[in-house]
């Protein structure tokens, strides 16, 4: 039988210094003797899930861990303290993630890297033969999000995002309670994310650390000059990340979007927000309280959401009876419907609540991830994402993206929610959007945040 690495061996790939030219690559449909190597990209904390997924999946779907890559050599190091699941291992090691891809004896990639440089390195892997496990938000911009999809199709690459929900046996057996009218006709869900952050402090040029590539960390942003902020807590910077809008939310807004029904974008998103307190404690610029509002064509529901980085009180019990991981936090969903309402606390249980007096109904549960936390379970918090690895790996077997249960399709779908809100921010005013054409109703203004400026060499091509 032929297989794919036989077939990428018999191929030759160029390796440009911002893009692959890689031929379409075969269709193969790969057994269950097929060993999948994986390579791992981006050495942080999240790394700590997908390693403990994939070493879960290890002789059940026969995965191997086969190399890893950072730009950091100080991460490479440190990898097996950092990461004890990858002692004894036979790992190939990069510095470059464009010379892992060029090794054919990888056939997936899996990546846990800074926001700005998700759908580049996306594109990149699947221009080189690669299946991709991208954690979210999959992308910067709009615009980013329709690339990788057309990556993903032209090169028929299985690209699941890692919005490991959409695998959990509870919320998607919540989701159907949805779909069966438990709560009877659905008409709004508004979701939210109170979470107690740290100050970013102040910035502080420095000399960038020995055995950090800092051009390669910046990519595709505008260059800057290093700080230890910047490596630690860019998510909070506009040149690396979207900030609240598109960190938590995307969790929030895909499962929105799924228990509605939501298979298009928004045609409307309103949303201010802002830095609150006023004042200069530190030098993030994305906003630490948020609020937007949703409409979609042809559906008579409202979406709305909001998010803040201060005390704040409960909502649903969901910080006070049903808390997420730790105190002071209140994220997850309320979805409103004729019979009732049904909330979404975490990332594995459902509860609703029925009629008028709001008696329980049916409703499931795993235990609080910050019990398990407390006791000292830290093998589920590392493997929380096995079942959503274990679905990607079907898919790259059955080479079918329809069987991903967040393809790269979803992904964009949801991350554009965010992304609107972020520019109706940015512009103080409501936005319309066209869903079909993926840019805004005769709004030039609006239409200039639909992508941003890429940085020689690393720039996404108009043409995948």
């Amino acid at each position: 039988m032929t297989t794919r690495r036989s077939f990428l061996k018999s191929s030759t790939t160029v390796a440009g210094i911002a893009t692959f030219a890689m031929p379409a690559v075969a269709m193969n449909i790969r057994g269950a003797n097929d060993r999948i190597r994986v390579g791992l990209v981006g050495l942080g904390g999240r790394m700590r899930s997908h390693i403990g997924s994939l070493t879960v999946l290890k002789e059940s779907e026969n995965v191997e861990i086969a190399a890893i890559c950072d730009c950091d050599q100080k991460k490479l190091d440190a990898a097996v303290k950092a990461y004890p699941d990858l002692e004894g291992l036979k790992l190939k090691t990069y510095t470059e993630q464009r010379k892992l891809f060029e090794d054919q004896d990888i056939d997936a990639v899996s990546f846990s890297t800074q926001d700005h440089w998700h759908a580049l390195q996306t594109i990149w892997a699947c221009q080189a033969g690669k299946d991709v496990y991208v954690e979210k938000p999959p992308t910067w911009c709009i615009w980013e999000g329709r690339q990788m999809v057309n990556a993903a199709r032209k090169y028929r690459r299985m690209v699941q995002v890692g919005t490991q929900n959409r695998s959990n046996a509870n919320i998607r057996e919540g989701m159907q309670q949805l779909k069966d009218g438990l709560i009877g006709d659905l008409y709004m869900a508004r979701g939210m994310t109170y979470k107690m952050r740290g100050n970013l402090g102040k910035h502080n040029p420095q000399p960038v650390p020995a055995g950090l590539d800092w051009d390669a960390w910046v990519g595709p942003a505008k260059m800057v000059e290093y700080s230890n902020f910047h490596h630690r807590r860019w998510y909070w910077i506009s040149n690396f990340a979207s900030g609240d809008v598109a960190n938590q939310t995307v969790h929030d807004i895909d499962r929105i979007r799924w228990g509605l029904g939501l298979d298009q974008h928004p045609i409307t998103v309103m949303s201010l927000g802002d830095r609150f307190p006023p004042g200069d404690a530190d030098d993030a610029d994305t906003p630490n309280t948020q609020a937007f509002l949703c409409q979609w064509a042809g559906r008579k529901v409202l979406v709305t959401f909001e998010f803040r980085h201060w005390y704040t009180n409960s909502e649903a019990e969901m910080r006070d009876k049903y808390p997420f991981v730790a105190e002071n936090q209140c994220v997850g969903e309320i979805f409103f419907g004729t019979k009732g309402y049904m909330i979404f606390p975490d990332y594995s249980s459902y509860y609703s609540f029925l009629g008028p007096k709001n008696e329980p109904g049916p409703f499931k549960t795993a235990g609080q991830m910050r019990d398990k936390l407390a006791a000292g379970q830290l093998t589920d918090w590392r493997s929380e994402s096995a079942p959503h690895f274990k679905n990607w790996i079907d898919a790259i077997r059955s080479r079918k993206h329809e069987d991903l249960n967040a393809d790269v399709e979803q992904g964009h779908l949801s991350n554009t929610v965010c992304h609107l809100a972020k520019i109706s921010c940015q512009l103080r005013r409501s936005v319309h959007f066209d869903p079909q054409t993926e840019r805004f109703v005769n709004d030039r203004e609006a239409d200039g945040f639909l992508r941003r400026e890429y940085r020689a060499p690393y720039v996404i091509p108009d043409e995948v």
